[in-house]
């Protein structure tokens, strides 16, 4: 019965998104669930960034982090700075389950993949904790993938990709920690995924601990390649 709560109160919130105006998920102006003005306000990333971990970086070869310690996927691409109204679109997003915002957002999506010329056979969403998805009700991943894998025509798997293991909360962890907290959290589906170009998709980069994860379940499961793609992503690395 608790787990039966937080979709319930998902069910409410998405009928009350039919019946009441919009409100834009980066400053709660009415008219429109992302409007032009936040939209003006993104930090979009562009080229050129570090072939590895996507950062900005205008200098040849991979940037000083990805030299010291390189992200263990092919590579980690990112459309925008976590900041300003994008920080708080998220927030509607992971802590409100607002589908309507991540179908508002898929455009910056589907722009950074052609900014990047991104390919794939196949996005997967970084899969929530098991707990955390019940308590939720949803995954904030998924609906960010689901919403940019419709807007591009991409093949979609959901259930490809899972969490095996619950682990703490990744705030405040330095970079090695954030990956022994994830380490062998994942497990991949070989049937689906085996000699696939993959790109799994999460909503903020931080580290790219969580992405390294899922990249080594999909190697392990014959995955041909791994990108990581986010909606947004922090200045800087912690």
């Amino acid at each position: 019965m608790a787990y039966l709560l937080p979709w319930l109160v998902r069910r409410l919130e998405e009928a009350l998104d039919l019946l009441l105006p919009p409100r834009c998920a980066g400053c709660g102006r009415p008219g429109a669930w992302w409007c032009a003005a936040c939209a003006q306000a993104v930090a979009p990333i562009q080229p050129p960034v570090c072939f590895a971990c996507g950062a900005p970086w205008d200098r040849e070869g991979p940037c000083p982090g990805c030299r010291e310690d390189p992200p263990a996927l092919d590579g980690i691409r990112s459309c925008c700075l976590y900041a300003g109204p994008i920080r708080r679109a998220l927030h509607q997003i992971k802590f409100h389950g607002r589908f309507a915002v991540a179908q508002a957002l898929a455009s910056l999506m589907a722009e950074g993949w052609s900014r990047f010329s991104l390919e794939a056979d196949l996005v997967l969403p970084a899969p929530a904790a098991p707990a955390r998805q019940r308590e939720r009700g949803y995954n904030q991943a998924a609906l960010l993938a689901r919403a940019m894998a419709a807007r591009l025509g991409l093949p979609l798997e959901e259930t490809a990709l899972r969490r095996i293991r619950g682990a703490p909360s990744q705030v405040g962890l330095s970079r090695a920690a954030r990956r022994e907290n994830v380490r062998e959290a994942f497990q991949a589906d070989p049937q689906r995924v085996d000699g696939r170009r993959v790109v799994v998709v999460d909503d903020v980069c931080t580290t790219g601990a969580t992405l390294e994860a899922c990249a080594a379940a999909l190697y392990r499961a014959g995955a041909r390649s791994v990108w990581g793609f986010t909606l947004a992503r922090t200045p800087r690395w912690v």
